[in-house]
């Protein structure tokens, strides 16, 4: 696999290097050959992909890979041979129809040589061996450029030509180690995959994203980063060339994009892991725009390749990042559908931006311009990446206003707060249930109205999991006799939150984690904000500091949706017939606990719901039952039910 991803990296810096060659010093002829190359390179896919896994499973799938091999080594092989534009487009088509083919019989073929333990493993080699082969490749195109040079004025080789046979040589090998491989399976594979073609793909995962915000913004932000990326592939060699550097130029080059792209996927998500995934994808989506900016004005190779890698190492943040949300945003019955959708629309995107990058840059054309004595000169691939840096930057920042969460929070807060580690909270680990907190000072009904959701959903099939803080476990029973009694007396503000703390983490771990990762709903009379509440605002601690520690205890663990029930602090007290150990506070204690429940829901509106509890009780459930309902999962497993 990592010889054949290397075949195919090199095979693609050969032929646009080979289309540049053919094209001579036509300035505008090479911007459209190479633009050619890709398209051809990509229009197999568009019209083949739907299929081509059905078809690769009803072959042998051993025999399929050993004779997709073959061919991809004679087409490859005859490309430089033949030495024109027709066969290095229609070589270039054939290779690429191979390929689907082929993929497809090797995803299917690892999961019967590795056991279902070392599956996610094999996986990660398979992504390893699939795109980090890119600058294994860059640098051997570059040596083979360099080694090659003299070859330019022999009319035999160049070094396009060698990288070409290289290339060939490189499936030849791969088609020998798989026809060693004896225990592949040898018989027709049970397919059930149902084949449907883009168009109904499109249909069905419009009418999706049609409906979802977030979902629409993420498409939105990853189809913008794709017709930027598009125009830098398309003008890459052309714009290597206006440096007045040759073919190992763009080797390193090309290599210096994949090395900045793994550095953002694989570090990416652990220096940014504290932010919010939708505010880092636009933010990132944003700063890659920004420096391919930069990248169209500079003129110097080095300062160009810096440049190449940090823009690399943000866009691949911002691509691990959205398919990481469209994996957790979206409903397990619509995602095949949606990702279908989204991958046919990046492959449309691709193909029409490589077609219009180079007739822009062409059209543009060389321009110098001189101040006082000093002048430079740019061309029309440096326009047309200018312009669609500009396009990258308003997609980036329309995604991130669009998707953002806790928009009373500005980027730079949270990066402050993420050096002092209080963003924790924000992406916590993921699960299949449904997890809703209610929250509001004393005499305000939670206990009430969490009966009253849990009696409702109960009703139309939910399996409903109602506990309390602290309180919800034997331990937290032990633990609540020490903290409301009024025998117990003064507890330092810091022990209060720790022992709250030592609670919730029990709660998590024993209770409520494990009903959300069966599917349940969980519904808590309280959590982490009545710490942040009652043992920050209330006890005059940081706030934050009391968030950290919840966030650590529970280990991320936050409310799908948390219901603060609003009521005067008087009030409340006023209701109250008996009073333990907190609710004997003064009253200016109450006073800054509701205020600060109030500052927690205007942050992050989209997880808070407050509800005026001076209300009756029936027009408060009405109001808690149409917000909770209108949460995705609950809102597609009410639907269902309807039907």
């Amino acid at each position: 696999m990592a010889f054949s991803s290397f075949g195919d990296w090199l095979g693609l810096l050969a032929t646009t290097a080979l289309a540049q060659e053919l094209a001579g010093s036509d300035y505008k002829k090479a911007n459209f050959a190479i633009a050619g190359v890709f398209i051809v390179r990509l229009l197999p896919a568009v019209f083949l992909g739907p299929i081509a896994g059905v078809i690769a499973d009803r072959f042998d799938r051993r025999r399929l890979m050993i004779v997709c091999d073959i061919l991809r080594f004679g087409l490859y092989a005859s490309i430089p041979i033949v030495g024109n534009y027709l066969w290095l487009y229609t070589a270039t088509v054939l290779v690429e129809a191979v390929t689907l083919f082929w993929s497809p019989a090797k995803e299917a073929s690892v999961p019967n040589l590795v056991p279902k333990n070392k599956l996610e493993s094999a996986n990660q080699v398979t992504l390893l061996a699939s795109y980090g082969s890119a600058p294994v490749a860059s640098v051997v195109f570059a040596l083979i450029a360099i080694a090659g040079a003299g070859l330019k004025h022999t009319k035999f080789f160049t070094p396009a030509d060698l990288a070409l046979y290289v290339d060939a040589i490189s499936f030849l090998y791969t088609a020998w180690i798989v026809y060693t491989l004896k225990m592949l399976p040898k018989g027709a594979a049970d397919s059930k995959t149902k084949s449907d073609n883009i168009g109904r793909s499109l249909f069905e995962g419009f009418k999706f994203v049609r409906s979802n915000q977030v979902i629409s913004g993420l498409i939105f932000g990853m189809l913008g980063a794709f017709f930027a990326a598009g125009a830098v592939i398309g003008l890459a060699r052309t714009f290597v060339g206006d440096l007045q550097a040759g073919d190992a130029a763009y080797g390193i080059l090309f290599g210096a994009v994949f090395l900045g792209l793994a550095l953002g996927i694989s570090l990416g998500p652990k220096i940014f892991g504290q932010f919010s995934r939708r505010r880092i994808f636009g933010a990132s989506l944003t700063i890659s725009s920004v420096f391919l900016l930069l990248l169209a004005l500079v003129t110097n190779l080095v300062l160009a390749l810096f440049i190449v890698v940090v823009l690399g190492a943000f866009a691949g943040l911002s691509w691990v990042t959205g398919f990481t949300m469209l994996g957790l945003e979206v409903e397990d019955e619509v995602r095949g559908r949606t990702f279908a959708f989204v991958q046919s629309l990046i492959r449309i995107s691709l193909v029409g931006v490589l077609a219009i990058a180079p007739a822009v840059a062409a059209a543009v054309g060389r321009h110098t311009f001189k101040v006082s004595n000093f002048s430079v000169s740019y061309n029309g691939a440096a326009f047309t990446m200018f312009g669609a840096g500009i396009i990258g930057v308003v997609v980036g920042v329309v995604s991130y206003r669009r998707m953002k969460d806790r928009p009373n929070v500005s980027l730079w807060s949270d990066i402050a707060m993420a050096f002092r580690g209080e963003l924790g909270g924000i992406t916590g680990a993921t699960h299949s249930g449904v997890f809703i907190s209610f929250e509001g000072g004393e005499g305000s009904g939670k206990s009430t109205q969490s009966k009253m959701l849990k009696e409702y959903l109960e009703s139309i099939g939910e399996t409903v999991v109602l506990t309390r803080e602290p309180g919800g476990t034997d331990l937290g029973v032990e633990l609540r006799k020490i903290l409301l009694a009024n025998e117990t007396g003064h507890i330092s503000p810091r022990a209060e939150a720790l022992m709250y703390a030592a609670d919730r983490a029990h709660h998590v771990y024993s209770l409520i984690r494990p009903a959300l990762d069966a599917g349940s709903v969980v519904i808590t009379d309280r959590y982490l904000d009545s710490s942040i509440a009652y043992q920050g605002a209330g006890r005059v601690l940081q706030p934050s500091e009391v968030a950290r520690i919840s966030r650590w205890a529970t280990e991320q663990l936050t409310p799908t949706l948390t219901i603060i029930l609003d009521l005067p602090a008087e009030v409340g007290i006023g209701r109250l017939t008996s009073k333990d150990r907190l609710e004997e506070e003064p009253l200016a204690f109450h006073e800054r606990v509701r205020n600060e429940f109030l500052n927690l829901a205007a942050v992050d509106p989209d997880r808070y719901a407050v509800i005026d509890a001076q209300q009756s009780v029936e027009v408060i459930h009405a109001a808690i039952v149409e917000r909770v309902s209108a949460l995705p999962l609950l809102k597609m497993n009410i639907a269902k039910k309807a039907k």
